[in-house]
């Protein structure tokens, strides 16, 4: 039993424990964090703005901010590099502009002196994509009344503005409904143009922006130039001198979006597009390719980039993207390549040695979606990781929970987004609550370690519940969700949401807990696993700043 775990040492993880005891969500016996532990797996899952099943949205944000400004006065230069893993690793957008604001006003207030990663380099690093420094004013507005920022913020952002503002990030972001144009950042952060091209893209932004009479086009603006030209043709003009020449959309920068604008995104229109279009963009119109009727040819192209491992890893996407475009296309053209896509991007999903008991938590809270914007539920991801873990050729016994259990097998060389369908589809045969300590007693057979995907906010042990401790807030001294293993196996814990309480106990050997929605989350599992200490994720992976 366990033959992999070692009860002379076991690893050490980053995230712990206080030794606090409190009381999970639903009354379970639970486990405060420390604020550096809490904000990592806190912000991997935050979509900001949003409420979940056990937090309102006011209540969320302000427990994230408040965590921010603890880790920053407690460790300034751990935040700084945090962030733009979060961002560029993480692939978590907002988190990282908030995280990245709410740092900075919480070293204004007095905890500067402590850092020597400088402000300006945070902010850059949480500025990734040509509308987030836009993002960030506005929440910088929101949350001081003012758009004045201190100098190394300013600076920051006016970094991001040279590194991210092109003529193509022009055509894309730079629209008359934005609530900042992109001239008002250059105004605003007073960036260095990377060259004489920039300076005219500037001036260009500029004129659109104040709506002057002559906006100036050089000839060191190429794709504006295009684009410009074939705006002074009318619509229908234009839509056919573009379909002519398919190049000509790429020449002027066109998306998908200003095509649909000139007409009915027919079968030529799509195929006219498709060389043009980001992977993301693709994967999000497959059902629109399939209702237009794109010829197989251009579904072989798509089909090709989707299979293709570097594209894949570009796109920085979440492997429950292809999930949820698997679900949406009519047709089945696209299932092999997306399958290709989903292996790719949990390609840091480890091989684990040894027997593993993944228990997937497919109770009601675990319904929510992930995001306002997806359809996805936090169960489809439980589902699609533990899925993933078996395709890596692990001994995998897969398990359902909520009141009670179901054991789904899984067919070695499946389909991983067919399996993980079919036990989604099992959804709700067990019941929709939350006894994670029964469901571990039920299942663990003498596996060499436990995976537990969860939003973590168990149930009490039934014999808890008995002695009146079910629903109690505050401190609880039942049995926990660590308890339920024997001590020297160890458990993982994958927290989908991010809540303050834990039923895991990580203060104690062999617990571990990681959240997120990408396979990054597995680089701290696949180190722990073999055996090895841990540190922060940008540590193990030198990505520090």
């Amino acid at each position: 039993m366990a033959k992999f775990a070692s009860a002379r040492h076991a690893p050490a993880s980053p995230v712990t424990t206080t030794g606090a005891r409190t009381s999970t969500h639903e009354g379970g016996a639970a486990f405060t964090r420390d604020a550096k532990s809490d904000l990592f797996l806190f912000a991997a899952v935050n979509m900001v703005g949003e409420g979940t099943f056990y937090e309102t949205v006011g209540d969320r944000d302000a427990r994230f901010r408040d965590l921010v400004h603890a880790a920053t006065k407690q460790d300034p230069d751990w935040v700084a590099r945090f962030v733009p893993y979060l961002r560029g690793h993480m692939n978590m957008r907002s988190a990282a502009v908030v995280m990245a604001a709410e740092s900075a006003l919480a070293r204004k207030q007095g905890t500067d002196k402590a850092a020597t990663i400088p402000v300006r380099k945070m902010i850059a690093g949480a500025l990734q994509r040509a509308d987030e420094p836009a993002e960030f004013v506005a929440y910088w507005k929101a949350r001081t009344g003012s758009t004045t920022m201190p100098g190394g913020v300013q600076r920051g952002v006016g970094d991001a503005v040279t590194r991210l503002y092109t003529e193509r990030a022009a055509l894309k972001y730079d629209g008359g409904a934005s609530q900042w144009r992109m001239a008002d950042l250059v105004a605003l952060a007073k960036p260095k143009p990377s060259g004489p091209w920039q300076a005219d893209l500037f001036d260009y932004l500029a004129d659109r922006r104040w709506g002057r009479d002559r906006v100036r086009v050089t000839s060191r603006l190429p794709i504006l130039s295009s684009y410009r030209a074939a705006m002074a043709m009318s619509e229908a003009d234009r839509r056919a001198w573009f379909l002519e020449d398919p190049d000509r959309l790429g020449a002027a920068g066109m998306t998908w979006e200003q095509l649909s604008s000139l007409g009915r995104m027919d079968a030529a229109a799509w195929t006219a597009i498709v060389p043009h279009m980001g992977l993301m963009a693709l994967v999000r119109n497959l059902r629109n390719l399939d209702e237009a009727g794109v010829p197989d040819a251009v579904a072989e192209r798509v089909c090709a980039r989707l299979a293709d491992p570097e594209e894949v890893a570009r796109s920085r996407q979440f492997p429950y993207r292809f999930l949820s475009a698997y679900r949406a296309a009519p047709s089945l053209r696209w299932g092999h390549a997306l399958e290709k896509a989903l292996a790719a991007s949990t390609a840091r999903v480890p091989a684990l040695p040894g027997r593993t008991l993944v228990v997937v938590d497919t109770s009601a809270s675990m319904c929510n979606t992930v995001s306002g914007r997806s359809v996805l539920r936090h169960v489809d991801v439980g589902a699609l990781f533990g899925v993933a873990l078996a395709a890596r050729g692990c001994d995998v016994d897969l398990v359902g929970y909520a009141n009670g259990t179901f054991r789904h097998p899984l067919k070695p060389g499946g389909s991983m987004l067919r399996q993980t369908e079919e036990f989604c589809a099992r959804i709700g045969e067990v019941g929709h609550g939350t006894e994670t300590v029964a469901a571990l007693q039920a299942t663990y057979a003498g596996h060499d370690r436990v995976v537990i995907i969860s939003d973590m906010q168990a149930f009490a042990h039934p014999g808890d519940r008995m002695r009146g401790h079910y629903g109690a807030r505050g401190e609880v001294r039942g049995m926990s969700v660590s308890d339920a293993i024997p001590a020297e196996v160890p458990m993982f814990g994958v927290n989908t949401s991010g809540y303050a309480p834990s039923s895991i106990d990580t203060g104690r050997p062999h617990r571990y807990e990681v959240g997120g929605f990408s396979d990054k989350l597995f680089t701290l599992v696949n180190m722990l696993s073999r055996g090895g200490d841990a540190g922060w994720p940008w540590e193990q992976e030198q990505t520090a700043l």
